[in-house]
């Protein structure tokens, strides 16, 4: 596929995307949660593997994968443990992937760490520390930002109107799930949407987007009975939607798909599991899925810091 063609498949998906969230944003966020999240995972950790996660040394993954370890144990095996520093391994392993872009010495990598989380011990408890790194880093900064700079990132790279146009469409939806009024099909979500988004921890999310808008400690059940409940859970459908359509939109380009046939159907066998998992008790398939959804966030990490460079580079008229 083209480079144009795949920007105007892209706008599409923008636009469907944005489309279902007005209308179904509760319904939305679980389904493609459930079904699209673990062959994105899937998926992407196969091609970072590729890449050797666009790190500069090829065992560099593994810290991260044990940084992602370590969150699993703590959250769900560690009992009594301060929970909190899990604010301190999602900065660590956000400050580990820049040394792992930055520098190619590993004495320089480890002293970046080691800064890092000297840095994170003095604030890990603190709350704007909790928000930034324990909520929005894994969840809306993930699939929203980085999202919107890798197309910023493409668009500066081939400097095509479709792709400039992809970047404004982008925008646009974004502004038009949060401030046009949009219509819930079935009206209020029924009693397995709410307990299923209740049970499953998805609303602390909800509530600091809200709370950032200017609402103070907003209840729950403002969350699937207002305006401002129903505008934050449209964005986050809308956001997460579009991260994983396009992800796959991008096969052709990218060539993720193209592996060996026994990593294929373990992909493909772990997916199908994964679904069935959510289908038989969606709090089950989150605790389940968990340590997948966070690895690839962590390993998507270096490439994350790549873009950024790379944006920089464009903007000062340099080669990325």
């Amino acid at each position: 596929m083209n480079p144009a063609r795949l920007d105007q498949l892209n706008i599409v998906l923008m636009l469907i995307s944005a489309a279902l969230a007005w209308v179904l944003p509760f319904e939305l966020f679980l389904f493609v949660y459930a079904v699209l999240g673990p062959l994105h995972y899937l998926t992407e950790i196969s091609w970072l593997h590729k890449r050797d996660y666009f790190t500069s040394g090829k065992l560099d993954f593994i810290w991260l994968g044990m940084l992602c370890a370590a969150l699993f144990f703590l959250n769900f095996m560690a009992e009594g443990a301060d929970q909190m520093v899990s604010n301190l391994l999602l900065f660590l392993a956000f400050a580990s992937a820049l040394a792992m872009v930055v520098f190619d010495n590993i004495i320089y990598k480890m002293l970046l760490v080691f800064a890092a989380l000297v840095a994170g011990s003095m604030m890990y408890k603190q709350q704007g520390f909790f928000f930034l790194f324990g909520i929005l880093l894994p969840t809306i900064i993930h699939v929203f930002l980085f999202t919107a700079l890798f197309i910023l990132f493409g668009a500066l790279k081939s400097k095509s109107p479709s792709a400039y146009l992809s970047v404004g469409v982008f925008v646009i939806c974004t502004l038009a799930v949060l401030f046009f009024p949009g219509i819930p099909l079935t009206g209020s979500p029924g009693e397995y949407v709410r307990s299923s988004m209740m049970s499953s921890g998805f609303l602390t999310l909800n509530q600091l987007l809200l709370m950032l808008s200017g609402l103070s400690n907003p209840d729950p059940q403002i969350l699937f009975q207002s305006d401002s409940g129903y505008a934050v859970m449209r964005f986050i459908a809308f956001a997460y939607t579009y991260h994983y359509l396009n992800w796959f939109s991008k096969t052709t380009v990218i060539k993720w798909h193209e592996v060996p046939l026994p990593r294929l159907a373990v992909v493909i066998g772990l997916w199908l599991l994964s679904v069935g998992l959510y289908a038989w008790d969606y709090r089950t398939g989150l605790i389940a899925l968990y340590f997948l959804s966070m690895l690839h966030v962590f390993l998507e990490f270096p490439l994350n810091f790549r873009s950024f460079i790379g944006i920089g580079k464009l903007i000062a008229g340099k080669p990325a």
